[in-house]
């Protein structure tokens, strides 16, 4: 084949495995040679609809069949694949729409009215929606093959995430960046070819797709997609399925953990507990423990597909609290400020090297100098090692909120706030919380001290959940008559959090 890309994944896995079940979509099956024929005809119609080698084609729905059939059509035609987060408010779905110059956007029946928002100002912009018309489409279009030369280095997909600058920035992971973020995945961690891996966790995150499914797929296992998780039924599909690896966040465990019949249920199936976000608490990793099971964590990044660090099973509890050590095909060091590296125990910038950091930021290439500058990715978050290597994170060197797996912007809530006409000045910063881990909290400055009070502090609330993705709207809102900051004039944010450290409003 002259395609080494992901879009050539589907042929070749139909000619090892044809009938092997890949995709379980509530009660739809698809074999190895189903995604294939489905992947041939769905790039045959963009292809029809004029999308062209290098342009962007967009996905904005759930976990759905018709993500992954966009994911391995784009590839087959070497176009790049941009999968949209549907937590998003329109704006921000418009931003990386014409950010990313998508030229088709397919959309699940639920986001029509935010695709056709987003897309509305859009003028080249075409629209596909999943619907009967869509498997009409597919059921009558030619699947014939497709063998278009794609080289691993070439771009695969524009995966956009939250930065500290406010707005998203497109990573661009190469088809190799994939290729060898799944070998890093299937080495490390035991991948196998009867693989039952539940995908409840959106696709468009990196960790869902990337340390989870497309390794399953590689190995020729199957895939359950859910669109939502569910704690009574993840157990349902662990008992029914044979589910044999789940990925999630701490919450999402905690919930399962918590759940009505999590303890009658039979686990004994399961081989792998995949987890990222945040560190797997220790009461909760003692729980699974008692039921037979540890987990698998780890620490990573978008712009490195996202594998950088990886706990195993086997060191869950010794090594508790690290985020392990560089995944096969990875190299990580933790460096000083003037670029030495740091030595066991002393704090360094995370820094990543390997064939899954990514080629770059889309359109940005003075921030992909500045992340890539020297061949490494520069990370921004401080960790140390341990005498064995293990390595734990001590700080991030950015600001970023990281609240239920999902990264938050403060300069882009910042922002928001500071178009309230009553804000003087603001600050966004994460406080501990219980369920999500961290989540956003607000210190304004009023430009009127008699507004302050809760009911001010609500009209906020309401002000920002107007324009924000709700994950991204602080929790709550505290008021100070001045904003800490440095002799140059920026916000010591790390006297703020140590203000909040315990979490409830003062």
């Amino acid at each position: 084949m002259r395609n080494q890309g992901i879009g050539s994944w589907t042929a070749r896995r139909a000619r090892k495995s044809p009938h092997a079940l890949a995709v379980l979509h509530r009660d739809r099956r698809f074999s190895y040679l189903d995604l294939r024929e489905r992947s041939l005809r769905l790039a045959a119609r963009l292809r029809a609809a004029g999308l062209q080698r290098g342009e962007a084609v967009a996905y904005l729905g759930p976990n759905h069949p018709a993500y992954l059939e966009t994911l391995f059509a784009a590839g087959l035609l070497g176009a790049v694949f941009v999968p949209l987060n549907t937590r998003l408010a329109a704006a921000e779905v418009e931003y990386c729409l014409a950010d990313s110059g998508a030229r088709i956007l397919i959309h699940t029946a639920q986001y029509a009215r935010i695709a056709e928002e987003a897309g509305s100002t859009q003028e080249d912009l075409r629209s596909i929606a999943v619907d009967e018309e869509y498997e009409r489409t597919l059921a009558q279009g030619p699947a014939e093959p497709i063998d278009e030369p794609v080289a691993q280095s070439e771009p695969c997909m524009i995966m956009y995430t939250s930065g500290t600058t406010g707005r998203p920035k497109g990573a661009v992971l190469s088809h190799g960046n994939l290729t060898w973020n799944s070998l890093n995945v299937v080495v490390d961690t035991d991948f196998r070819h009867d693989e039952v891996t539940l995908v409840s966790a959106p696709l468009f995150h990196t960790a869902a797709l990337n340390m989870t499914c497309l390794p399953t797929l590689l190995k020729g296992g199957t895939v359950i997609l859910e669109e939502t998780f569910d704690e009574a039924r993840t157990l349902e599909l662990i008992s029914h399925q044979g589910v044999t690896t789940l990925f999630g966040v701490p919450t999402m465990y905690q919930r399962l953990a918590d759940a009505p019949g999590f303890d009658e249920t039979d686990l004994s199936g399961v081989r792998n507990l995949m987890c990222g976000g945040a560190p797997v608490p220790e009461p909760l990793l003692r729980r699974y423990l008692d039921r037979g099971l540890s987990f698998v964590q780890g620490y990573g990044m978008t712009e490195a597909s996202p594998g950088t660090l990886l706990l195993d099973a086997d060191h869950a509890l010794s090594k508790a609290g690290t985020a392990g050590v560089p995944h096969f095909f990875t190299d990580v060091r933790l460096t000083r400020p003037d670029g030495s590296v740091a030595g066991p125990g002393e704090p360094g910038e995370i820094e990543v090297e390997g064939p899954n950091v990514m080629l770059g930021y889309w359109g940005r290439p003075v921030e992909t100098r500045r992340a890539l500058n020297d061949g490494w990715l520069h990370s921004g978050d401080l960790a140390a090692t341990d005498e064995d290597g293990y390595v734990r994170i001590v700080d991030r060197i950015k600001d970023l909120i990281i609240s239920g797996g999902e990264n938050v912007s403060p300069a882009q809530v910042e922002s928001v706030l500071y178009q309230h006409p009553g804000v003087a000045e603001c600050a966004v910063i994460g406080v501990p919380d219980e369920r999500w881990g961290e989540v956003g909290r607000a210190v304004v400055v009023v430009r009127e001290p008699a507004v302050e009070g809760a009911e001010f502090a609500a009209e906020l609330l309401a002000f920002a959940a107007e324009r924000l993705a709700k994950y991204k709207v602080p929790k709550s809102v505290v008021f100070t008559e001045a904003l800490p900051r440095t002799g140059a004039g920026k916000v010591i944010k790390s006297a703020l959090r140590e203000a909040n450290a315990d979490g409830s409003p003062s």
